[in-house]
Formats: structure tokens, sequence, C-alpha cells
């Protein structure tokens, strides 16, 4: 197992350059096209909080739309466990009146109601079929999570919003599941994963996480690059087979341009690229602090609280700025479908 070769960052937050600088890389796993660098770390971490599936499997956690009439990007989540929820970007949230993803990873004060932001992942629903959400097996695929983190770090870094490009969203989803044989009615994102699902649990069962490993660096394809890392072992366990669907899904869709060949310098360099980034660094919704990153071809962003990074997500081929012409179609294109689903299921 080898080090992580670094240089010494400027700016960067002290808590997530020593995390990042503390890890080792392993030997890559590789399967038909994607390939995993473990990770693992000598930074220790004493948090305690409970999974999100853990605390809904336990009835201590209910999510719910903000009001009855509901809010596209918005939802509550009421916490009555007596530890914090962590949620994690890209977690699919299924129920109330469409399936939503979470913008970024958040701390979800224990005893207590949050709004969060999220992203719609279902353009062709916009009623009830239960009261609640549940979560899923899988989170966002991997390049919709890509630019979702793009468009929301942008959004906090120029008005504090923590909005996604919501036409991005839709738009993407529809060229990923035109790709994949996977339109539904409800133009749902869980039709990729259900429609490749034994191609997909492959994958999962070639890929697992080592009693020490905290993170991965994942490439798929002959492109897409991202890295996850977690403040301990046990969450990065269960969120791995999770996170190699959502890798996977870009195997699939790539057909015909498999790489099974990637060295460790190229995680490496990926990894070098986050430190050489420039952090901001913002109150997170719940606990801790948000912490982005934006350097040359990678987008980043971490969770810290209590001196500890809880989450580093990154990603190589960040979404590139539109124009503001580009903006405002993808916004109206938004405005439009959630004005015609309002309409539709309108009571």
């Amino acid at each position: 197992m080898e080090h992580v070769k670094t240089s010494e960052p400027n700016g960067a937050p002290g808590h997530l350059r020593a995390a990042i600088t503390g890890l080792k890389l392993g030997e890559a796993a590789v399967h038909r096209g994607l390939t995993v660098f473990p990770l693992t770390s000598s930074v220790g971490s004493s948090l305690q909080y409970l999974l999100l599936e853990e605390g809904l499997r336990r009835n201590l956690v209910t999510i719910r739309e903000v009001s009855e009439g509901g809010s596209v990007p918005e939802l509550a989540v009421e916490n009555r466990a007596s530890r914090p929820v962590l949620v994690v970007d890209g977690e699919e949230l299924v129920g109330a009146k469409q399936n939503r993803v979470a913008n970024l990873t958040m701390l979800i004060p224990a005893t207590g109601t949050t709004i969060i932001p999220v992203s719609c992942v279902e353009a062709g629903r916009w009623s009830y079929g239960r009261r609640d959400f549940g979560v899923t097996d899988r989170v966002q695929n991997a390049r919709g999570r890509a630019e979702k983190l793009g468009s929301v770090r942008q959004a906090l870094r120029y008005s504090g919003s923590r909005r996604s490009d919501q036409g991005q969203v839709w738009n993407s989803l529809a060229e990923e599941a035109a790709a994949l044989d996977a339109e539904s009615p409800t133009s749902a994102m869980s039709e990729m994963f259900e429609r490749h699902r034994e191609t997909l649990d492959d994958y999962v069962g070639l890929v697992g996480a080592a009693p020490d490993q905290v993170g991965a660096v994942f490439i798929a394809g002959r492109r897409r690059c991202g890295l996850d890392l977690f403040d301990q072992p046990a969450t990065f366990a269960a969120f791995l087979p999770k996170l190699v669907r959502s890798y996977a899904i870009e195997v699939l869709r790539r057909r015909g341009r498999q790489r099974d060949d990637s060295p460790s310098g190229d995680a490496q360099a990926f990894i070098q690229r986050i430190l050489n980034g420039s952090f901001d660094d913002h109150p997170a919704v719940g606990l801790g602090r948000d912490v982005g990153v934006v350097g040359d071809g990678v987008v980043a962003g971490a969770l810290v609280a209590d001196d500890t990074v809880v989450h580093l997500t990154a990603f190589a081929e960040p979404n590139r700025r539109r124009s503001g012409g580009e903006s405002r179609q993808r916004f109206a294109s938004y405005r439009q479908r959630r004005e015609a689903l309002e309409s539709r299921y309108a009571r």
C-alpha cells in the first residue's frame, strides 16, 4: 500500500487538508470498465450519528413534504433520535409527491425538524403515493452527482443558496435514460437502476470494503473519476454498494468505451488536484461547515463537524459554467414543467 503523494496546498482548511494528506491508496479492484482504488486513513473519528436508513428503519426519522402543497427543492426531516442523523449527498428519497435526491451531505440535529435542499429525480409525477419518504439502496448516478455538485457549489458561493440547476438535473436524467433504454412514465431515475439491477448487483458483489477502509477513488470507463471519503469505516462500508451502483451505471451508459488499465497515478493525480484547488467555507444545513473545493478539472465538497471531515465527495470533469442565455432557458423549462405538473394533479 502506498501513501498518496501530495504537495502543500495553499489556503486549504486544516481539517480537510489533514484528512486528505492522511490517506493511503490501496490496490485497485477492476471489473468490466470500473476501477475502484481503496482509501485508508490514519485520521480517526469519534463522531456519533445515525445513518438515515437506520433512523427510518427504527422509526426515529420521518421525511415529508414541507407543506401539503409541497415544494420541489425542499423537504422536511424530523429527527426524534438523541443523536444527529447523516444524510449523504445523492441519497435517493422515494415517496410523497415525487422522488428526490439530497443536494449535499448534511448532519441533521437531534430532536428537531430541519428543512433540507433536494433535487427532483422524477419529473413526471406531482401527486401523493404515500405521505412520507423512504430511502433506497442507491445514490444518484455519478454524472448527475457531479453536475449537481457543481451547480450547488456555484449557487452557494454566489448567492448562499443550496439549490441545484433543476432543469439540468431533469435534462441529464432524460439523456441517461435514453442511453440506457430505461425511460419510464414518470421519468424516474430509479428506472435506470431497476432496468439493469442484475448487472449492477454483479459489480457490487465484486467490490468489497476492507475493515479499515474509509473511502475510494472510482474511475468509470475512460473519463468519469470521483472520490468519496467518510470519517469512519462503518459508514463507508454502508455506502459502498450504493456508490458502486452509481459509477457502474456510468460504465453501462458508455458501452464500447470501457477501460481496465487505470494506473494508481491517475488516482493520485486526482487527489492532488483536490488539494491544489481553491477552498470556500460556509455554515452547513444542520451541524458543521460546508467546505467547497474548485480546482483545475475538479469540483468537491465536504461536510466538516467537530473538527472531523464527515464526508468528502469530489469529481473530475466538473460541469462547466453555462452562458446566461442557456441558464435562463433551463430555468424556464424547469418552471414550465413544474407548473404543468401542478396543473395536471390539481384537485
